[in-house]
Parts: C-alpha cells; structure tokens; sequence
C-alpha cells in the first residue's frame, strides 16, 4: 500500500466571502431590477390589469371590477408602453378589432387617459341611434328585452331598462336604457373615418363616448386623421366626450374580470372597499363577478 502524504490528504474548505454591506445592497438592487423588468415586458406584451372607475358600461363592468386586458389582441403601438412614450408611430403586428369587443384605449384628447367602450363603429361605418336603437350602415341592430333592473343613470340608482342588442356579424350583448328621456338617444350619422373607430359604453344614457365631440379641432394631431364634425353636436349637446377613437391608441381587449369589489352604489356615494381597509378586500367582494369571461 502506497502511503497518502500528509500534505495531500482532505483540506478544509475556504470560507466564503461575505459580500458586505454595500454588495448586499448591490445583490437586492439587482433583484428589484430584474423584477421590474419582467413585470414590464409581461405588461407590455402580454397582459395588463384595469380597475373599472365608472358606471359607463353597466350591466357588463361595475365600478369595482378589476379585469385582464390582453396586449397582444391589435398588436403593439406607443400606447401599449406606460405613458406613451414617442418611440415609434402605427402599430406593429396589427390585428383589427372585431365589432362588438370591448376594448380599452387611450382618450384621443388627452393621449394618457385610459378609457374602456365597446366597439360598434368600423372604419367606413355609418352610426345613428333613433330613439335609443343603435343604427349601423342604416340597418337597426336587433334588440330583444330582457326586462327591468335598476342601474346608474345621471339621476342615481333608477330603473333602467335591460335588452340584448345583437350587431351585424351575429354578436350579441346586453346593454341597459333609461326607463325615461333618453341621452344622446337621438342623433346625426357619424361617418367613420379610416382607420378610426366608434365606441359607445353599454351604459347607454351615462357614457360619454364617441357620440360625443372630442373637443379639439378637426386638424389636431391628437386626433390622428379621426377629425370631427360639430355638427353633430346639435342633436347630443356640446358636452366633451371621445369622439373617432385613432387605431393607433388602442391598448388591448378587455377579456375577463379576475376579480371584483364593492366600491359604493354611484362615483358620487363611494365607499365600502378601499385599498386603505384591508378588512374591506373580504367583506366588501363580489365573488360572483370573479372570473367572468367578458363577450
């Protein structure tokens, strides 16, 4: 048997650097770094959560209801970055909406604002409402009633009329009247221009939406080509609204809500569930509204 020497048997481990202070910091920077960067590409791409601020598409969206946009489903403008940055113009991989969807965009007069309307406006289109009955290329979109629920209208909580309102191309939706006078129930016919859009909340008499003028002059950039005419504005009063909403500000479809909380019967009564009162994310949710599938 050969003799191991001594020298050359099992030595111990050298200990480990610590890093320190300012190398620990370095590492939690890099983490947080890293993080983000995910996060953003997820958002930007893929995926982007809404909380629903307003009544304007009741009986669909609640104020409460947090929902699941999908980034991917018109391709990608400067809008799908966080604050629209002006890196580029158009859209990369587009894809056109279908009619009926419902889609979250930024408001054409201020180009930050994210807004969330139903599409029922094509490129070329042309939109009227008679007496509440939506109007597309001169031939009315079905209706069939669903009967009597209550909603929030300008006045508050009252009545409304339910009804399943069904565009050509077969589909179909639920949208909520006024039991009353009806706002902007009546209008002109707006001609959509290319590549612009028409959009109308579900909440039919509390949306201010493209049946009414954007507020800026027909030539303004922001307005991409979509410019408008105040003509139109006789029938529906000159209150400001969305206007022709440009391809280009887009953000993506609204497809499911997650999840979904009591934030108060109106915007003017808010209450109940806040971010602030951690008790109020149980007692004050909506479990019936969780994982709805949005049509």
């Amino acid at each position: 048997m050969t003799d191991v020497p001594a020298n050359s048997r099992d030595k111990p481990a050298k200990p480990e650097k610590k890093l320190g202070l300012v190398g620990e910091l370095v590492e939690i920077v890099k983490t947080v770094v890293y993080a983000l960067l995910i996060a953003l590409v997820l958002r930007v791409i893929l995926f982007q959560p809404y909380t629903i601020p307003s009544a304007s598409d009741e009986p669909n969206l609640y104020r409460g209801d947090y929902i699941i946009v999908t980034k991917w489903s018109y391709g990608w403008s400067r809008n799908s970055i966080p604050f629209s940055p002006p890196l580029f113009k158009g859209r990369l991989f587009f894809t056109p909406p279908q009619r009926g969807d419902i889609i979250v965009f930024k408001l054409p007069s201020s180009g930050h604002i994210d807004f969330i309307k139903r599409l029922v406006g094509l490129p070329g289109d042309r939109i009227q409402l008679k007496a509440g009955q939506l109007f597309i290329n001169d031939k009315p979109a079905a209706e069939k009633p669903l009967g009597p629920g209550v909603g929030d209208l300008p006045g508050g909580v009252l009545p409304v009329k339910l009804q399943q309102e069904t565009a050509p191309g077969g589909r179909s939706y639920k949208i909520q009247l006024a039991t009353g006078q009806e706002s902007a129930g009546d209008t002109g016919v707006y001609v959509v221009p290319p590549h612009c859009y028409f959009m109308m909340g579900d909440n039919r008499d509390n949306s201010l939406d493209s049946r009414f003028d954007p507020g800026l002059s027909p030539d303004d950039p922001k307005l991409g080509g979509c410019g408008w005419n105040a003509a139109l504005d006789e029938k529906v009063g000159d209150q400001q609204g969305v206007g022709f909403v440009p391809e280009e500000n887009l953000v993506g479809r609204a497809r499911i809500i997650l999840l979904s909380w009591n934030t108060g019967a109106t915007e003017e009564t808010a209450c109940c569930a806040s971010i602030f009162k951690p008790w109020t994310w149980f007692i004050d949710a909506r479990p019936s509204r969780f994982f709805k599938v949005l049509h």
